[in-house]
């Protein structure tokens, strides 16, 4: 395999945005039918030089190989002509297209002017049906989950016969059975002799499914490892420099006073209003312990964290925060009471785009006399406070609290959200999937983090589909299906298995009633 040419390779790349060396002298092999895993901190360059190969960026210096040949790749119509495609970490969908008109965009079919679309619907049924992405071609992008909308990205690229798929963070948004079923297509892609080259975070995945995986840290190149040769402890220490605790570390929990009260809460779901998805919902979270809301997604609990910090509104039921009944209460209002909040959705929740770094850090802080003046922000302490979080939780970006926060990658725009409501001064902190998309020394830095709030008698609402966040972080356990609560669980004596029959509905703790 080693003596045919490389299918890519790019050879020395470097690439700065302003003072920010974001790649500093890479270079990476891809082999034919490989799957290559890019490993690194968030930040450390891996989402810039894909971009790069994908004709977004020009690179300062270095050279990109195709089958042993130098080429040009000046805009992403030059990298899909050498058969380059990619799906990004945040999807580039038209959500009021169709499925099959989001395939087809840009690769028209067209016969004396009219396009096409029974033959294109025909070429993507048997694409399909090829590779095991099933998607009905005729629903609308808004109404299909995040995992069709990543498999209508790969279909876009297998639609223009790319042989070489970059994918960027992947799995950041799927959930663990989702994650399953891309790991399956990636093998049948590769088998079919595409090559892939696989962003990621999660080290479960590599091991799963890379055939190698190559190292970067703080833009420059450590190293190409074969995975079969290699542990994820040693490829952690690889990525961040230093041995990194996988299992959180921390004492037993040692619950005061109920902090949050749930009581019988129903509340409709976004995207069927006729429906509800939160049923008859009942439980407490006490001072000084990690409740944790598990299930598979889609089951409620987008929609119980959107009631509890007050984004949506309640249909019955009630929520009390140090025994005040809350349920009516704005967001101001619950924030200025001492609850924090990292949202689900970083994008439409977490971030106002394009605001700075600066100007996010203080959106929890702007009306404090430190931070106003008559009505007058003062920016001064602004910077020196966003500058303080930017230190502590390593935010990286090209221009410091002065970059706007649409210019920052995933990860570090997931750490400036954590940073600013971890410190932000709270008693309750409702936490929703809140290491998405962070590397390995990220989600043990923010995990400790937690634990201190903990600690310090702070109460703390997990919700997370990531099962090995749920048990090595959770004091207790909820399990989230079909909008009620279906069982409690101590994480010390459950198991993934058995809170795995409980999310898919196989098993009820009927002694509980759907209550906890």
């Amino acid at each position: 395999m080693s003596e045919q040419p490389y299918v890519i390779e790019m050879r020395h790349i470097s690439k700065a945005f302003g003072s920010l060396q974001a790649n500093d002298d890479i270079t990476l092999q891809l082999r034919r039918g490989e799957i290559h895993a890019l490993l690194g901190e968030n930040g450390a360059g891996k989402s810039t030089l894909m971009s790069i190969l994908f004709g977004l960026y020009d690179p300062d210096s270095g050279e990109i190989l195709k089958d042993g040949k130098p080429v040009q790749i000046k805009d992403p119509n030059d990298a899909t002509a050498l058969g380059i495609g990619m799906v990004h970490q945040h999807f580039k969908l038209v959500e009021c297209f169709t499925v099959l008109e989001n395939i087809i965009l840009g690769a028209e079919d067209t016969t004396l002017g009219f396009l096409q679309k029974k033959k294109a619907r025909e070429r993507v049924k048997a694409l399909s049906e090829k590779y095991g992405l099933f998607v009905d071609p005729d629903a609308l992008i808004s109404d299909i989950t995040v995992g069709m909308q990543q498999r209508t990205e790969i279909l876009k690229m297998l639609y223009r016969d790319n042989e070489v798929l970059i994918l960027d963070e992947p799995t950041a948004v799927l959930t663990p059975q989702e994650i399953d079923e891309l790991m399956k297509i990636m093998k049948n892609l590769t088998a079919e002799g595409k090559s892939i080259l696989f962003i990621t975070h999660k080290l479960n995945e590599i091991m799963e499914v890379a055939d190698r995986c190559s190292v970067l840290r703080k833009g420059k190149y450590i190293g190409t490892v074969d995975v079969k040769d290699v542990t994820k402890e040693q490829l952690s220490e690889m990525m961040v420099g230093r041995p990194v605790q996988l299992q959180v570390d921390k004492k037993p929990a040692e619950p005061g006073e109920p902090f949050l009260e749930v009581k019988d809460l129903c509340v409709r779901s976004i995207s069927h209003r006729d429906k509800l998805a939160v049923k008859h919902v009942t439980f407490t979270v006490h001072a000084g312990e990690i409740t944790c809301i598990a299930g598979i997604d889609g089951n409620g609990q987008t929609e119980l964290g959107l009631a509890v910090t007050g984004l949506s509104k309640v249909e019955s039921g009630h929520i009390y925060m140090k025994g005040r009944n809350i349920t009516k209460d704005s967001v101001r209002k619950r924030a200025e009471d001492g609850m924090s909040h990292i949202p689900e959705d970083r994008h439409k929740h977490g971030l106002i785009l394009d605001f700075t770094l600066k100007e996010n850090m203080m959106l929890r802080r702007y009306l404090e006399p430190e931070f106003q003046n008559h009505g007058f922000i003062r920016f001064d302490e602004a910077e020196k406070y966003a500058q303080e979080l930017v230190d502590e939780f390593d935010v990286r970006s090209a221009d410091g609290v002065n970059s706007t926060a649409r210019s920052m990658s995933g990860g570090n725009q997931q750490k400036a959200i954590a940073a600013r409501e971890l410190k932000h001064k709270h008693d309750l902190l409702v936490a929703i999937q809140p290491t998405r998309g962070l590397d390995v020394g990220a989600i043990e830095f923010i995990h400790s983090e937690i634990v201190k709030k903990r600690d310090a008698g702070a109460a703390v609402l997990l919700i997370s589909l990531e099962l090995d966040e749920v048990m090595s972080l959770s004091d207790r356990i909820l399990v989230m299906y079909e909008g009620e609560i279906v069982g409690e669980f101590d994480p010390k004596k459950t198991t993934v298995q058995e809170l795995g029959l409980y999310m898919v509905g196989a098993r009820r703790d009927t002694k509980k009633g759907g209550k906890a």
